[in-house]
């Protein structure tokens, strides 16, 4: 298989500095504002994307493991799951996919609010958050949706 390999768009500024400051559930009051910093050259990408309520990061897990299959969700007792079925940040390719609300963009920086990624995390792509309400009613969430009611 080709190899694909990606360079940073800009990184994060959050004030998380070690992965266990990092929330399990950002929509909690312990999900953090932060920022995205482009680099200057992608400013023109950001166009039209001051319209959006929510933004989706996609971003290199530049410090966790690679090096497992397996997960254990911090709110399932005990459950194994494959990673696949989790947003555990240990996996193949550590990239992450969130989605944060868009406060403001000054420049090439977008202020946010809800971030659970870490400080100086490379971001390797912004998306606009708009869920198509099709694919919302026929919503299956697998072994998720047993542990719903647990705390985190």
């Amino acid at each position: 298989m080709e190899k694909v390999t990606y360079d940073p768009i800009g990184e994060i500024r959050s004030p998380f500095e070690e992965p266990s400051a990092v929330p399990v559930d950002p929509d909690e009051p312990s999900g953090a504002a932060g920022r995205v910093e482009l680099d200057p050259e992608f400013e023109p990408g950001l166009d039209g994307l001051d319209g959006f309520s929510h933004v989706t990061i996609l971003a290199h897990l530049h410090r966790s493991p690679a090096d497992t299959l397996r997960a254990h969700p911090p709110f399932a007792d005990g459950l194994e799951v494959g990673v696949f079925a989790t947003a555990s940040p240990n996996r193949p390719n550590p990239i992450a996919q969130t989605v944060v609300r868009l406060d403001s963009i000054e420049g090439t920086t977008l202020y946010v609010e809800g971030l659970d990624l870490l400080d100086g995390t490379p971001v390797l792509d912004l998306k606009p958050f708009a869920p198509k309400p099709s694919l919302l009613e026929e919503l299956e969430t697998g072994w998720i949706g047993e542990h719903l009611d647990q705390e985190y």
